[in-house]
């Protein structure tokens, strides 16, 4: 199935219900006119970025790719449109066999995007097209909002490791998919098991303050915690006095002691003064991790800080601010009838408000200066011209129907490492702006 190809021991459900009622009732109404058929180009895009956003990074794609595959209709959630009315006996019959049958192409998954950037492509038919909408926009709105609040972290980390730890601050499945963001977007690891089971995503862990609490002493505590996980452990000091709970890790542990961490206090502080006590008890190779409600701008006041991890919660799921991107899928060509070779023809919605379209089925380049920044994005319909041919951005991911694009998640990890460092310095600056690069149409 989906997962097979990496050897994850997951398997994905029906995803044919993750759809707004619109899409059925279109698609009927389509079948009876007889324009179902018609080959149609669905781009996703979104018209701006998130305020202050230098950058976008596109994260999801592989569960896209999952969720076109189990987009299927079995008898049970046929009965359900039937027996709520959702649609009429002929749609139903043609559901009953649906496969996505068409192409999809796409920025890889970690690349960057900016405003106008043809995300991902959906051609087939318009029957086939039309379904999909709500499932992509679910998956790419939610991925690429955390990945690209994790990308901000990872910059402001500076190379320091950084822990997703967020699975208690959202929706259960939604944290699984939250831990697969901030790791194509610069994350190390994940306190999240499920995440771990699912996309192989390393994962980390050791005690919380009602460990401590539990025992009738803090060193009854940490002498439970070492012989049970070893003195490389992280031991957690700011449950009752920081100094003394120092003191008592480093005489139980040694100098091994792997790491402390700190949740709560002035970090700052905390941080410099824990720092002084390891050293001189001879712990000098001895950890700090500091958690405690963080986001890209509280670690980048900790840079002068002697820590060596951060853990990352509620900032991070929610996408610090930004819980989704505005992308929007929209149809941008379809032929004038069904037959296969009838040529495709550019629409757009026109509309006050901001919200107009661009019509056409489009290609991406990202142009470089002379050494090798990138100083626009540039779009397109029609030929590609000769000097961006090689810096085109979307790749193929379905070809009729199959997938041909799957990939190991620390692939498209790489990317964006590479991506982002690829944008000019004041990318990951963290005060407010607009894109980094214009976005240009020509």
């Amino acid at each position: 199935m989906n997962t097979v190809d990496l050897g994850l021991p997951v398997q994905v459900p029906s995803t044919a219900l993750f759809t707004d009622q619109y899409e059925f009732t279109m698609l009927q109404a389509a079948l009876k006119a007889g324009t179902a058929d018609r080959r149609s180009v669905f781009e996703v895009f979104t018209r701006r970025l998130p305020e202050g956003r230098r950058y976008g990074v596109v994260a999801g794609t592989g569960r896209v790719l999952d969720a076109v595959e189990n987009f299927r209709f079995d008898p049970d959630v046929l009965g359900f449109l039937r027996e709520h009315n959702i649609v009429d006996e002929p749609t139903l019959h043609w559901l009953s066999s649906y496969r996505f049958s068409g192409d999809i192409w796409g920025y890889p998954e970690g690349e960057v995007y900016f405003p106008g950037s043809p995300i991902l492509r959906v051609e087939g038919s318009f029957a086939e097209c039309v379904l999909l909408e709500t499932v992509i926009l679910s998956i790419l709105n939610h991925d690429s909002a955390i990945a690209a609040a994790a990308s901000r972290m990872a910059a402001a980390a500076g190379g320091r490791r950084l822990i997703e730890m967020g699975a208690r601050r959202t929706h259960e499945l939604a944290a699984v998919a939250a831990a697969r963001a901030a790791y194509v977007g610069g994350f190390n690891s994940t306190s999240d098991l499920a995440a771990g089971f699912r996309y192989a995503i390393p994962t980390v862990g050791t005690s919380a303050h009602a460990f401590t609490l539990l025992h009738d002493s803090e060193r009854d505590a940490f002498r439970a915690q070492v012989d049970s996980l070893g003195r490389s452990t992280t031991l957690l000091v700011d449950t009752y006095d920081v100094a003394e709970a120092v003191r008592t890790a480093v005489e139980l542990a040694g100098p091994e002691l792997g790491a402390v961490r700190i949740d709560s206090g002035d970090l700052l502080l905390v941080a410099h003064r824990v720092r002084q006590q390891l050293d001189e008890l001879g712990a000098r190779d001895t950890k700090i991790v500091v958690t405690s409600d963080l986001d890209e701008y509280a670690i980048a006041s900790l840079a002068a800080a002697p820590v060596d991890a951060y853990g990352v919660g509620t900032q991070l799921v929610t996408g610090s601010g930004h819980p989704t991107c505005s992308m929007v899928y929209k149809l941008v060509a379809r032929a004038r009838s069904a037959d296969a070779q009838a040529p495709l023809e550019p629409v757009a919605k026109k509309s006050l408000g901001g919200k107009l379209s661009v019509g056409g089925r489009k290609w991406a380049a990202r142009r470089v200066d002379a050494d090798g920044v990138a100083e626009a994005e540039v779009l397109g319909v029609g030929a590609v011209p000769s000097g961006l041919a090689d810096r085109q951005l979307l790749v193929e991911l379905v070809k009729g129907g199959e997938t041909v694009a799957r990939e190991p998640l620390d692939v498209a990890r790489g990317r964006h490492i590479a991506a982002r460092a690829g944008l000019p310095m004041s990318a990951v600056q963290l005060s407010r702006g607009e894109p980094v690069i214009p976005t240009e149409y020509v």
